[in-house]
């Protein structure tokens, strides 16, 4: 990105706010544009504003985050919404994704994990933090790996049989963009997905690009909700 990269912050605790607003004012190539305390506050200053980045907790009064992430990816959609809350539990996560959000953290996240998650959700990358990962794999886990697995010999890779489980799925897809795919839905990078399965990274995103279309995702978060059978 030319330029610093704006952001707004929107969290209904004032000591939150300006913490972040502080902490964030101070790395050199960001930009804190704006504070909302409600995500009506919020979805206002983003529109107003067009910030790279909405950095959006989830519960909020008048209108909360996942409705006004909602807002901000249909009519807004420039900009990149990272929520950043308590909450890490199933139905906040695939709601907040559902809702178009591209990246998931939780407020136990260093200063380090959410500049870095700032600067990847602007690139147009998703991120979530370790617990989030965790809930994630654990869905695309069950039932259908379960079986899967179940059905590999010994001590089979489970990441070859999360693939298989998408097969039933998404049939539009070929075996490499399953694997592609599974591995978007374990939180990894295309440089990480391309050191796993031993290819460019630039192939990495031709197969991404490629299973895109099929799935008619606007972006990688929105191919992971689908993924997860999330998308409403």
């Amino acid at each position: 990105m030319s330029g610093p990269v704006r952001i707004v912050i929107a969290d209904d605790q004032a000591i939150i706010r300006e913490g972040l607003e502080t902490v964030l004012g101070l790395v050199p190539d960001f930009e804190v544009v704006g504070v909302a305390a409600d995500g009506a506050e919020a979805v206002a200053l983003v529109a107003e504003r067009a910030p790279d980045v909405a950095l959006m907790d989830l519960r909020m009064p008048v209108l909360d985050g996942v409705a006004a992430t909602r807002r901000v990816a249909a009519e807004t959609p420039g900009t990149a919404v990272l929520v950043l809350t308590t909450f890490a539990d199933d139905a906040d996560i695939l709601a907040a994704l559902r809702a178009g959000a591209r990246g998931y953290l939780t407020k136990d996240a260093g200063r380090a994990e959410l500049a870095a998650a700032i600067r990847a959700v602007a690139a147009g990358q998703s991120t979530f933090s370790e617990p989030v990962r965790d809930v994630l794999l654990g869905r695309i886990g069950a039932p259908d790996d379960v079986t899967a697995r179940a059905e590999a010999p010994g001590d089979a890779d489970p990441g070859p049989a999360s693939a298989e489980a998408l097969a039933g799925r998404f049939p539009v897809l070929t075996a490499r963009e399953r694997e592609v795919l599974a591995l978007m839905l374990q939180g990894r990078s295309n440089a990480e997905i391309a050191d796993t399965l031993f290819v460019g990274v630039s192939t990495v995103k031709t197969h991404i690009n490629a299973l895109f279309a099929k799935l008619g995702a606007r972006d990688r978060a929105q191919a992971i909700a689908i993924g997860l059978g999330t998308r409403s």
